[in-house]
Formats: C-alpha cells, structure tokens, sequence
C-alpha cells in the first residue's frame, strides 16, 4: 500500500505564511526591549507540525538576548499565530540565530583580501627591479 501524501508544496506554503505572519506580530505585538529590529530568515516546519525553526537576524541588540526574549515570547506569539493560521495544529516555535549572513560577510573579506594581496604579489612581479620597494630606479651599476 503507497503511503499517503499531503497537498504538494503545502509545507513550504505554511513556512512562509509563518514567517509572514510572525514578522509582523514580532514588530506590532511583542514589547520587549531585547528585542530590536529583527529580520525571520526562514521557518523549518516539522512535518507533523508540531514544532518550529524560526531562524533570526538582528541588525541591532544583542544576538543571544534577542534570542532569549523571542523564545520567551514564543508561547504568546504561537497564540496569536493560532487565530491567524487555519492549520489543524499550530508548531511550537523554537528561535534560533542566524549566522549565515555573517559567515558571508567574513568569506567575502577573505576574498577581497586574498585578491588584494593576489594583485599586489603580481603588480611587484612585473615591476622593474629596482624599483619594487623603495621606488628607486636600478642603474646597472
């Protein structure tokens, strides 16, 4: 017997409504001064919907308090999201912080550094001798 599948495409639909959704309860109805200006990257819901990854960022506050008052809130905001959401269980959500962006953010200085350091290597390469450190042209003597 083939095992049952869902609506296609419906778990993906119910994270970004999440995510929609908390985004803005987030901003309009939480209150907690740890919590500034936070961006949801995404939303992992279990298939069974009974919890949820909420991935973070913040662009100001503290990264771990940020993600202390979201979870403390995340009872309250899984209420409200209960009145918004037409799904027969609405998860438990789980915050979590988002280092993705500044993992990118450091590779891209490492680049832009090596590349640097690439360029001068080969500038020095192709200059002439004697004028490679100090500017001083080399006479043949």
């Amino acid at each position: 017997m083939a095992k049952k599948r869902g609506v296609p495409g419906r778990n993906l639909r119910i994270n970004d409504q999440i995510q929609r959704d908390l985004s803005e309860l987030i901003q309009r109805e939480v209150k907690d001064p740890r919590i500034g200006l936070v961006t949801l990257q995404s939303v992992e819901v279990t298939p069974d919907y009974a919890h949820a990854k909420v991935f973070y960022t913040t662009l100001t506050g503290d990264p771990k308090q940020t993600g202390e008052a979201l979870n403390e809130a995340a009872g309250y905001l899984r209420n409200l999201l209960f009145k918004r959401l037409h799904i027969h269980t609405v998860p438990t959500l789980h915050f979590h912080y988002d280092q993705s962006i500044e993992r990118a953010i450091e590779m891209s200085r490492l680049i832009d550094t090596a590349s640097a350091t690439r360029a001068k290597d080969a500038a020095d390469e192709e200059a002439p001798r004697g004028a490679r450190e100090d500017g001083d042209e080399d006479d043949g003597k």
